[in-house]
């Protein structure tokens, strides 16, 4: 996948929904409360839980799961 074809579906995290990223290598990243990181001077595409950044190559990027919005 491509960083931007991420950014897209990335897009609408909130800090409410868990995302799972599967990599080809078949290594599992889950991040819960997940926030997409806005691009920085370094152009890495990035996910932070609010404790910690993650920096997701998106050439490994095999398939995600992203949870559903909770219904008010």
């Amino acid at each position: 996948m491509l960083a931007d074809e991420l950014r897209a579906a990335f897009k609408r995290l909130d800090g409410q929904r868990a995302v799972r990223i599967n990599f080809a290598a078949g290594i599992t990243l889950e991040v819960t409360k997940a926030l997409l990181i806005p691009v920085e001077d370094d152009g890495l595409l990035k996910l932070t839980d609010g404790e910690r950044e993650y920096v997701v190559n998106p050439g490994g990027v095999a398939w995600i799961e992203i949870e559903l919005p909770v219904a008010p």
